[in-house]
């Protein structure tokens, strides 16, 4: 059974608007919800792994599917070696993903990406490099990645990044906290974390390679959404383990029971280990089939990757021309 969806012509002719929702306002920790969230590990490998085979999509509907995908990626360069010219690359990017003439044989234009994420240093120059564009700057922070920087530093960190004009601060979980079960604690940190955004809205990196299993997995998206998390991503992309079909499975049905109990919609962010089209378009159909098409679009989705992007193109150059390009003919920095 394929998903059904639009190809590029029916999509329409641009990127559409992001929809803005009621920002997540929290709640105060409940911890018998928090402590009835359990996951059954088998269940939910044999559920991820028939996806792949079950969700499978080919020619136009594909192309769509992967442009739909460029539009959630957050355009990522976290390296000690980035450079000012890199970024101003790497925002280049993010403007203009795709190349034109791929697109106008698709009959699309206007394709961005959904937002360029970078260390603080490399903000200044991201927000000079995407003025009028529409894309949002998001900056890692609190001690990325490993998180274990005071709190006092950690809180002057994203207040400083903020003030940089970081619209979106992605932050990491004290993962010891979860290990701990030491829920309270989690969530007010979380608390302390989203204070400190103000108007920035905020992803919180569970770090779900380092959580232990997928019961701390639900548990810890709980809390941080109890928190007020506008966000809950998967990982730095630094861990051994990264995004995963079962630990997305976890988070984004705790998001749905979240949602279904407070009305508020959470924000889904897989990271690290994405890197192929096909795996996208994966990610792409488990979320219509488990939140729905709302969750589709960039407010509420986001990939965390660059070298994604590099894939998509060769894909959407092959359907369009029937020959694949060399990777090096679509730098992202």
């Amino acid at each position: 059974m394929a998903i059904q969806t639009s190809t590029p012509t029916e999509m329409g002719t641009t990127q559409l608007p992001q929809v803005t929702e009621p920002r997540n306002a929290g709640l105060p920790l409940d911890l018998n919800w928090v402590l009835g969230a359990q996951a059954n590990t088998s269940a939910i490998e044999r559920r991820a792994a028939s996806l792949p085979a079950r969700r499978s999509v080919k020619k136009e509907f594909q192309a769509a599917w992967m442009l739909k995908a460029v539009t959630c990626i957050d355009l990522t360069t976290l390296s000690g070696d980035d450079t000012t010219r890199r970024v101003q690359r790497l925002c280049a990017k993010a403007r203009q993903p795709v190349a034109a003439r791929t697109l106008d044989a698709l009959g699309m234009t206007g394709i961005t990406t959904g937002a360029v994420c970078v260390y603080h240093e490399m903000i200044a120059p991201a927000v000079q490099a995407l003025a009028g564009s529409g894309i949002p700057v998001a900056a890692v922070s609190t001690g990325f990645p490993a998180g274990l920087s005071p709190l006092p530093l950690r809180i002057a960190e994203i207040e400083q990044s903020v003030a940089a004009g970081a619209s979106e601060i992605d932050i990491v979980i004290s993962r010891r906290h979860v290990l701990e079960g030491n829920w309270q604690a989690l969530y007010d940190e979380m608390r302390a974390f989203r204070a400190a955004c103000g108007e920035a809205h905020v992803k919180a990196i569970l770090a779900t390679g380092e959580l232990g299993s997928l019961r701390n997995v639900a548990r810890a998206s709980l809390v941080c959404m109890m928190a007020g998390a506008d966000f809950i991503k998967t990982s730095t992309g630094k861990e051994s383990v990264n995004a995963t079909l079962p630990v997305t499975l976890v988070m984004i049905r705790a998001i749905r029971d979240y949602y279904d109990r407070t009305g508020y919609r959470v924000g889904y962010k897989p990271a690290g280990g994405i890197s192929k089209a096909k795996d996208a378009v994966t990610y792409l159909a488990l979320i219509k089939e488990e939140l729905g098409d709302r969750w589709l679009q960039p407010d509420l989705f986001r990939f965390g990757a660059s070298s994604l992007l590099n894939d998509i193109e060769r894909q959407l150059e092959h359907h369009v021309s029937g020959h694949y390009s060399a990777g090096y003919r679509h730098p992202t920095s």
